[in-house]
């Protein structure tokens, strides 16, 4: 094996994401107890993905795979690519779903690319994953809770993408309602005007501070701070079955947004008992991840090749 990869499989878990949280258009993001486990090691020669749980069947097997498009621009700035590679994906994160499924591999695949390079750590710190992962991505809403965990406020200068993470109040128990439809975050945001009414992005900017706040200290402020006009509103016509469920839940009194691109509904607050949801529509209830993605030595477990997302209340 050439000295400039490490001997031995490397595995990283990655969790599930919601970017936005209504007002914080590319910018806010948190992560949810949900996860991918990937695991990769350097081969003789050629590309293998094997691919369990979501997307199995769909998903490429080779050099197309998102991970491993992943990995070789990791191995890009690392100026070394090994002569094979041999990935193992046991995914749980509904695909085209607004859960963050492409953010997950992306981030997956340049961790575990620096994981198999000798002094990978060193040469690309945590802030160099983080801009690289947004530049694959274009933009960091999502890789940012993916990547540390946690409520996280992305923003972009000259020089990359850039993320905090701060601790999200106790209170806050997310529930996604999952659709058997799938999205795409490109057909969203061709829906997007160029430009919005001044109102309308001073009401938002309001909110989104508003949201840092209810998130972080003050949950009994989540349903005035999920107010959005920049995004949600434009993209209602191609999701009428996620925009009349947010706008069911938000006449209750919950703080529901679309996560993401949609089609999935995120709750920020518990929906009363026996809110009527349809059969159309998965319930989970979700932890809060707050370690973020985290690589290591070794191979996949058989707990973590088990494809049932363990956790999720239904």
């Amino acid at each position: 094996m050439p000295t400039n990869f490490t001997a031995g499989p490397v595995r990283v878990r990655v969790p599930a994401t919601s970017a936005n949280l209504g007002p914080g258009f590319d910018a806010l993001g948190l992560a949810l107890g949900l996860y991918d486990d990937v695991a990769a090691e350097v081969a003789s020669g050629g590309v293998r993905v094997a691919v369990t749980g979501q997307g199995a069947g769909e998903l490429p097997d080779d050099d197309r795979h998102l991970v491993v498009r992943a990995m070789r621009a990791a191995f890009d700035v690392f100026g070394a690519h090994p002569a094979g590679l041999s990935v193992e994906c046991v995914n749980r994160i509904p695909q085209a779903r607004g859960l963050g499924s492409s953010s997950a591999a992306i981030v997956a695949g340049v961790l575990l690319a620096r994981a198999l390079v000798l002094d990978g750590e060193h040469r690309l710190d945590d802030d160099g994953a983080l801009r690289l992962a947004a530049e694959i991505e274009g933009h960091p809403d999502n890789v940012a809770p993916c990547l540390l965990g946690g409520f996280t406020v992305a923003w972009s200068e000259p020089g990359g993408a850039r993320a905090v993470s701060l601790p999200v109040a106790d209170a806050v128990r997310p529930t996604v309602f999952v659709p058997a439809e799938r999205g795409l975050t490109a057909t969203a945001r061709a829906a997007l005007p160029a430009t919005v009414p001044h109102g309308d992005a001073a009401l938002t900017a309001g909110r989104a501070a508003l949201l840092v706040h209810a998130l972080t200290t003050a949950p009994t402020l989540l349903l005035p701070a999920t107010v959005d006009r920049l995004h949600q509103g434009y993209r209602a016509a191609g999701m009428p079955g996620t925009s009349a469920l947010v706008s069911a839940l938000r006449e209750a009194g919950v703080a529901a947004v679309v996560s993401g691109a949609g089609p999935t509904v995120l709750a920020l607050s518990e929906p009363p008992a026996g809110f009527p949801v349809g059969t159309d529509w998965e319930i989970w209830q979700l932890p809060i991840d707050v370690s973020g993605a985290r690589a290591a030595r070794g191979r996949l477990g058989h707990a973590e090749r088990d494809p049932v997302a363990a956790g999720r209340k239904s």
